[in-house]
C-alpha cells in the first residue's frame, strides 16, 4: 500500500471490502464528516470508542513575537480541534 491514502483511495478500499458502490461509500463518508464537523463546531465531543475522538478546544489570547522583526504581537483567542487515537487504532499501529 502507498504511504498515504486519499479520499478516493479510501472510498475504493471500503467499497471493495463491503460490496457497496463507490458512490454510496462516498456519500456515507461525506455525511460522517459533515456530522462530525457540525457536532464539534457546537462543542460536542464525538467519540468512536477504541478508534478515534474529536473535540473542540480553546486557545486563550496571548502575546507573541514576530520572528522576522522581533516585535511583540497580540495573538487573539481561537478555537481548534483535538483528534485523539483510541486503543484499537494504537494497537493496530504497533
Amino acid at each position: 500500500m502507498a504511504d498515504s491514502l486519499n479520499k478516493g483511495d479510501l472510498v475504493a478500499a471500503i467499497a471493495g471490502e463491503t460490496g457497496l458502490t463507490q458512490t454510496a461509500v462516498a456519500g456515507v463518508l461525506d455525511a460522517f464528516f459533515g456530522v462530525v464537523s457540525k457536532s464539534v463546531a457546537k462543542g460536542t465531543k464525538v467519540a468512536i470508542p477504541g478508534w478515534v475522538s474529536f473535540e473542540r478546544t480553546s486557545r486563550a489570547a496571548r502575546t507573541g513575537r514576530n520572528p522576522a522583526t522581533g516585535a511583540t504581537i497580540n495573538i487573539p483567542a481561537s478555537k481548534s480541534v483535538k483528534v485523539s487515537a483510541g486503543s484499537k487504532l494504537k494497537a493496530a499501529v504497533k
